[in-house]
């Protein structure tokens, strides 16, 4: 009995907004220090920011507790990817960062505290979730822009490599040259440049902006917003079929009380 209550006040701290609110503030403030530490500091400032460190870290381990010690079966905790990160991720930040040869990869861990944002807050994993079940649409997309870049790359190269070799040199720089000419950074000095020799050399970047900047790059765009509404679609049919579960277990709960009073009405 006394385990059931403890875990429900377990359950309570961890579902309590003023506390989730808390452990936000506390992963801001985190993000911030390792800004910080990025700047010549003092001494006593870096001393400071160890001890802060370190009591982060420590209240990082306590909550990740108190949400398993709140879990009602505690089996079903590690059955969730969100769990399962951010355990890892506190248990990580447990590498020492001071004189010891993992010094660099418990800064980098610390780095990666800041994504513990996406698990604590809902419209973050839904975004991150639409983004993650769109990639099998998305490689499709990635590949034909890919062989359109790698056509385009070989006729760039074929034909302006003797104008400009360091753009145009081999398909693999042509290729990053496109990629210039994709995101219109200073794109048209090279175009300018190919057309002191070939006059009709804006065809060929006018065709391949048109293909990849307005109509791949808009349809990655059109799949990431479809597959995301369709999850939104998908969690509000989920919150009405628990609602709608729990409406019928309160008219059983209603209908069995009924019942009660009719069999404590006839003895």
């Amino acid at each position: 009995m006394n385990t059931r209550r403890l875990q429900a006040r377990f359950y309570k701290i961890r579902s309590n907004k003023v506390f989730e609110f808390f452990v936000v503030s506390i992963i801001i403030f985190s993000a911030l220090m390792i800004g910080v530490k990025t700047y010549q500091l003092p001494d006593y400032v870096n001393q400071t920011m160890r001890i802060l460190d370190f009591g982060i870290t420590l209240f990082f381990l306590i909550e990740i507790s108190v949400r398993f010690l709140g879990e009602k079966k505690k089996s079903q905790f590690f059955k969730s990817g969100w769990n399962i990160f951010d355990t890892l991720i506190v248990v990580l930040s447990l590498v020492p960062i001071e004189n010891s040869e993992l010094a660099i990869v418990g800064r980098l861990i610390r780095v990666f505290r800041v994504l513990r944002m996406v698990s604590m807050i809902p419209e973050l994993r839904l975004l991150l979730n639409s983004l993650l079940k769109a990639l099998p649409q998305l490689a499709y997309v990635m590949l034909l822009m890919f062989i359109i870049f790698y056509i385009y790359a070989a006729i760039g190269s074929s034909v302006f490599a003797g104008i400009n070799e360091v753009l145009w040199g081999n398909i693999s720089i042509s290729m990053l040259t496109l990629f210039r000419v994709m995101t219109f950074e200073d794109w048209t000095d090279v175009m300018y440049e190919t057309m002191a020799v070939y006059p009709l050399s804006w065809i060929y970047y006018l065709t391949f902006i048109f293909l990849t900047t307005f109509a791949f790059l808009n349809m990655i765009i059109g799949i990431v917003v479809n597959v995301l509404e369709e999850e939104r679609q998908n969690l509000r049919q989920e919150t009405k079929n628990a609602q709608a579960k729990k409406e019928v277990s309160m008219e059983d709960l209603q209908l069995q009380i009924q019942e009660l009073k009719h069999l404590l009405e006839k003895r």
